[in-house]
């Protein structure tokens, strides 16, 4: 399967009513995570599957100064849960 970066007319998907975090473009299909007291949770990637479009859910690592995926997922909800839980 190969999955390839969302080009730039993507629209910043819908979150679920109620989620306490909120999605702010930063790029073509990438979108930070930010949780209600406007700390960064992680960040959002549209990538496009022959199947439709996939979310995949990325946190950055101080440690090694880099950006750890933490899954793929058909919906945008489930990859910002996964940030929200994953702490």
């Amino acid at each position: 399967m190969s999955l390839t970066v969302a080009p730039a007319s993507i629209q910043t998907p819908a979150l679920r009513r109620g989620t306490p975090l909120q999605l702010v473009a930063v790029g073509n299909g990438r979108w930070r995570v930010i949780d209600a007291a406007g700390r960064i949770a992680g960040h959002l990637d549209a990538l496009i599957d022959p199947r439709g479009v996939r979310y995949r859910a990325r946190r950055y690592h101080p440690g090694s100064r880099a950006f750890r995926d933490l899954g793929d997922f058909w919906s945008a909800d489930d990859a910002v849960d996964c940030l929200r839980f994953a702490r």
